[in-house]
């Protein structure tokens, strides 16, 4: 077991010091809680930029937020086992992600599952989630305190529509299309007809602009955000995943915190959630255009057939059989 050094403690040890040193009369100020959080997304992701114009001023009065971008403090995926090591305070971390540890957590991976942004907001908040959530905190030391919605996912390949022309999951075979290297991430990339290859985020232009793979899948504001119009040709409108992340914060520092702080922290993380999901949605809409002008063919394929197969594959899978009884019809009520 690793013996970790709580912030308690060293705040603790640090009061000592400085009452050994010889402080003054009055004593010293409380440093502030360092709260450095890890993210593969850029700096102008609408994710980082919510939690930096948002949150960041909301705790300022007691935390200092210190973010990383682009995966250069802890690469993409490795951000939870940080924090449980105690090694980092916060990250923006996937149901992807949660799902190597926590099997349960793939339905909220499986496409076609959550509707929109509204329907994320709703499962999130409902009393379903309340389980998921105690195991994370219990067994990982990871607190989820709010959902923010990443959008639709879409295919985005570097063929043009000419060479290539995806109407069914039949026109994606032999694909080679970047996912995440997550076991959920990669079913997924399977469910949809490709053929998935794992990749970090960071490394993905490179490997679309030499050919390395064929496509990847993201939401249109991520395309534009990370500049994937530059190496690729067309985009195909699955919608396959309304894609989520969940700001998490260490267990222990929260623990930590006094019931105010707390509190802050909470209402802080949901307005940072409620802006960058606005910020995202009015982007989702301006985007079509913009790519357009960019030389990008943008089309929407048979749907019903997407959906039939990957709702099917996901059902048939031992993912499906993960999935605590009866939450999957909990999850469809909450929903149109």
């Amino acid at each position: 077991m690793i013996t970790k050094l709580t912030r308690r403690a060293a705040l603790t040890a640090f009061v000592a010091a400085g009452v050994l040193a010889g402080s003054s009369a009055a004593g010293f100020a409380e440093d502030k809680v360092q709260l450095r959080l890890a993210t593969s997304g850029s700096e102008t992701d609408q994710r980082s930029v919510a939690m930096r114009d948002v949150f960041a001023p909301m705790v300022s009065e007691f935390a200092d937020f210190v973010p990383s971008y682009n995966g250069t403090i802890f690469a993409q995926g490795t951000e939870l086992d940080a924090i449980s090591r105690g090694n980092l305070e916060m990250s923006i971390a996937s149901a992807q992600e949660l799902a190597q540890f926590f099997p349960e957590f793939s339905i909220f991976t499986a496409g076609y599952v959550h509707q929109d942004a509204a329907h994320q907001v709703a499962v999130f908040n409902d009393e379903l989630m309340d389980p998921f959530k105690k195991k994370v905190e219990e067994e990982l030391g990871v607190k989820l305190l709010s959902v923010m919605y990443l959008g639709r996912r879409q295919v985005n390949l570097r063929q043009s529509k000419d060479d290539l022309t995806v109407k069914t999951p039949a026109d994606l075979a032999g694909v080679n299309l970047r996912m995440p290297g997550t076991d959920a991430w990669q079913f997924l990339g399977k469910a949809l007809g490709a053929s998935p290859t794992p990749m970090a985020f960071a490394e993905v232009y490179t490997a679309l602009s030499a050919g390395a793979v064929d496509g990847q899948d993201n939401p249109l504001p991520t395309v534009v955000d990370a500049k994937f119009y530059e190496v690729t040709n067309q985009i195909v409108l699955t919608s396959h995943l309304v894609d989520l992340n969940y700001i998490a914060m260490s267990v222990e520092v929260f623990n930590s915190l006094t019931p105010e702080q707390q509190a802050t922290v909470q209402k802080a993380a949901d307005a940072a959630a409620e802006s960058g999901r606005k910020a995202q949605l009015q982007k989702e809409q301006e985007l079509v255009s913009f790519l357009e002008e960019q030389g990008m063919e943008i089309y929407e394929p048979d749907l019903d057939a997407f959906r039939s197969q990957v709702q099917s594959m996901y059902l048939e899978s031992e993912f499906a059989s993960t999935w605590p009884e009866g939450v999957l019809d909990k999850i469809n009520a909450l929903g149109q």
